[in-house]
């Protein structure tokens, strides 16, 4: 089900200033816009009005319009296009979103399922960003948070007298091996030792669960184990998880020729890359996923309102999937022109995030 954000106070006391007339002329106008991306003159207009208006009335009223903030005129153009202030107010007080038809949800379900036979997340995951990239238009995009995985085996091998090597098996199947330095004076046994202890204490957890019953268990530990076995437990597991801890999210983009052919003859082209760089760089992902946590549903930023999004002036559809948990572990959505169409866009992000939920929680449940 798609939760769109509540009417805002601003939103409502546009509403409580606007008559029906304004309110449907607002609409057709930004209606259109949307269709054809061009400015709006008052003849379009009042040609599309269910009520006849003359021209000249019709312009009296996108005077009021452009007064509150919700249209502009770009350069000498007769025309208006809604501002973003307009444009955040159409989606959050008139916006009628649909369902996805049956010949969609049947496709979508279909390339979903068949990427997630073959057994990867990653193609999973990739497969959605191609998919919505093709239904928007626009550019696909999937953020995956690095998960903290649920541990099948854990051991320490030896590579030298003064380096060892801390293996991780995740029950997904993931494997991690981080390279450490030997405590001085290790016991020969000692690398045996500390991979049963950790075996014992880890299978079936995380890793920051693995950590945190160990701090927990610090006295029986030292009984358990001598003085360096335990030091080595502790170097192995910090390696991993201060490695793990720095790792950023998987950014997965398809479609971008959508948005630079759209901008092709535009000053926004080098925005638009620009917008790109940023997201190959992870910069601001970690928060773009709490925003779209914290939403519970679908959320969408329109240009500045995001500041990833801000310099290009896009505006992007997100939706967040989650595990077998109901935890939220990344976000799918489309990047596109602020004309997007939201109606249509809408409820495809939200559905594909559904299906995506679906289809890992059966593979990690």
């Amino acid at each position: 089900m798609v939760n769109m954000a509540a009417t805002t106070k601003v939103t409502e006391d546009v509403l409580a200033v606007l008559n029906a007339r304004s309110q449907d002329i607002f609409r057709r106008l930004v209606e259109r816009y949307l269709e054809t991306g061009t400015p709006v003159g008052s003849r379009d207009l009042s040609r599309l009005l269910a009520v006849g208006l003359s021209p000249a009335s019709v312009r009296n009223v996108m005077a009021d319009l452009e007064d509150l903030g919700l249209i502009a005129a770009p350069h000498t153009s007769a025309g208006r296009l809604p501002t973003q202030q307009g444009l955040r107010f159409f989606v959050d007080a008139m916006l009628e979103v649909g369902a996805v038809d049956a010949e969609e949800r049947g496709a979508i379900e279909q390339q979903m399922e068949a990427r997630a036979a073959e057994g990867k997340v990653e193609d999973l995951l990739t497969q959605a960003s191609q998919l919505l990239s093709g239904l928007s238009h626009g550019a696909g995009v999937v953020i995956a948070q690095k998960s903290d995985l649920i541990l099948k085996h854990i051991e320490f091998i030896r590579l030298d007298a003064e380096r060892a090597m801390v293996v991780l098996v995740g029950e997904d199947g993931s494997v991690e091996n981080r390279v450490f330095p030997l405590p001085p004076g290790l016991a020969a046994d000692a690398l045996t030792r500390a991979s049963n202890y950790l075996a014992h204490l880890a299978v079936g957890q995380t890793l920051s669960e693995t950590r945190k019953a160990l701090q927990s268990k610090r006295a029986e530990v030292v009984a358990e184990l001598d003085e360096l076995t335990g030091k080595l437990v502790e170097a192995g597991l910090a390696t991993l998880s201060g490695t793990g801890s720095t790792t950023q999210p998987t950014v997965i983009v398809r479609g971008r020729a959508n948005l630079i052919n759209d901008t092709m003859a535009s000053e926004e082209l080098g925005r638009i890359r620009q917008l790109f760089d940023e997201l190959e760089s992870h910069e601001g992902l970690i928060d773009l996923v709490g925003d779209a946590e914290q939403a519970q549903g679908v959320k969408i930023f329109i240009g500045s309102e995001n500041k990833l999004f801000s310099l290009s002036g896009s505006s992007v559809i997100l939706s967040p999937y989650k595990d077998a948990n109901q935890k939220v572990i990344g976000v799918l959505g489309v990047i596109g022109p602020t004309r997007l169409n939201y109606a249509r866009i809408v409820p495809v992000v939200d559905y594909t995030a559904h299906v995506v939920s679906a289809v890992l929680s059966r593979k990690t449940s």
